[in-house]
């Protein structure tokens, strides 16, 4: 089960004996104790023992946890990094779950959990274990949806949840605190939209990247590579600045393609999810470059992506520059060297 069906849950299955957290999510392991009673908060203090899995002992660990709690509540021991201890105390671990301590609860956290052992298939009949694996892609954009919806009562439609995540990266505590930041902004409104986005989401980043897009889009490329210069040298990624471009950019790839078919090309632009108030903008920006030109978009998009991950030796800072250029309407420049 991944951790995502678990909290999502009203009224979730709790653990009982033993509960593996596995994946290289945090964001998730946090979660999931906050739903353990005496896990967190205050009650951890008296309930939960925590120990690192390289220098656990597993006499010490079984002698821990058939210790009656004086309190009465359930006692937790928690191994975190476990995974050397797991591979070191298999044929214990596997007697534990088939026969845990009373009262007890042994919290196993990993970054591997293989499938084909016998401790695998013991946990998933005796135990509970619980995938904390990293969201990305149409997973991640369907979480902060639902993380709009259910802790704020927010709607939060596909394209807005792209722009968030565009703009803010893909860290899971951070895209909380943005939601919370545009559900306070809309206040009484049900509805967080894509207009709402920019005026939270990033702070001076984000104001220097949409600078940066329009400057791209407009035909000033070198105006571009100025925003781009103080974004990298601020330490942003340039796979994150790719990701913005890409989400702007994509919609006037969009728009080419519906035009192509006959719909009216400013029809063409709004249908394809550009903002309401740089519909003129963009309608100019692809009539100055023309079809062909704007026929290209989503390949150069392609290409530019394909190259920082690897396709390509050159500065992924150089890949960007010649990307803005080619988008402002350039295409004919080579490969950046």
């Amino acid at each position: 089960m991944h951790a995502t069906e678990f909290l999502s849950a009203k009224s979730p299955t709790l653990p009982t004996s033993v509960l593996v957290m596995f994946g290289s999510e945090r964001y998730f392991r946090q979660e999931i104790l906050h739903r353990i009673p005496g896990a967190s908060g205050d009650d951890a203090e008296l309930n939960l023992t925590r120990l690192v899995g390289d220098k656990a002992e597993i006499r010490d660990v079984m002698a821990e946890l058939k210790t009656v709690s004086m309190f009465g509540d359930q006692r937790i021991v928690m191994i975190e990094d476990a995974d050397e201890f797991v591979s070191k105390h298999r044929a214990v671990l596997e007697k534990y779950v088939t026969q845990p301590a009373k009262g007890s609860m042994l919290i196993l956290d990993v970054k591997s959990w293989p499938k084909n052992t016998k401790l695998f298939k013991l946990v998933e009949q005796h135990a509970m274990a619980l995938e904390c694996a990293e969201l990305t892609g149409a997973a991640l954009q369907k979480w902060l949806q639902k993380l709009a919806k259910d802790q704020y009562g927010k709607q939060l439609d596909r394209e807005s949840a792209a722009l968030i995540i565009a703009l803010a990266g893909d860290g899971l505590n951070l895209l909380e605190q943005e939601v919370a930041k545009l559900a306070a902004l809309v206040g009484d409104v049900d509805t967080i939209t894509r207009e709402d986005v920019p005026k939270v989401v990033g702070g001076w980043r984000t104001e220097t990247t949409w600078v940066m897009l329009d400057a791209v889009r407009d035909g000033h490329p070198g105006h571009a590579i100025e925003a781009l210069d103080k974004l990298l040298k601020s330490g942003e990624a340039p796979q994150k600045i790719l990701g913005g471009v890409t989400f702007v950019f994509r919609k006037f790839a969009e728009a080419t393609e519906r035009a192509r078919t006959g719909t009216p090309l400013r029809e063409a632009i709004a249908a394809a999810g550009v903002f309401s108030n740089a519909i003129g903008q963009a309608e100019a920006y692809l009539r100055r470059i023309g079809f062909e030109r704007a026929s290209r978009i989503l390949q150069l998009l392609v290409e530019a992506d394909s190259e920082m991950k690897g396709g390509s030796r050159v500065d992924p800072a150089l890949l960007l520059e010649r990307l803005f250029v080619r988008l402002a309407g350039d295409l004919t420049v080579t490969a950046a060297k």
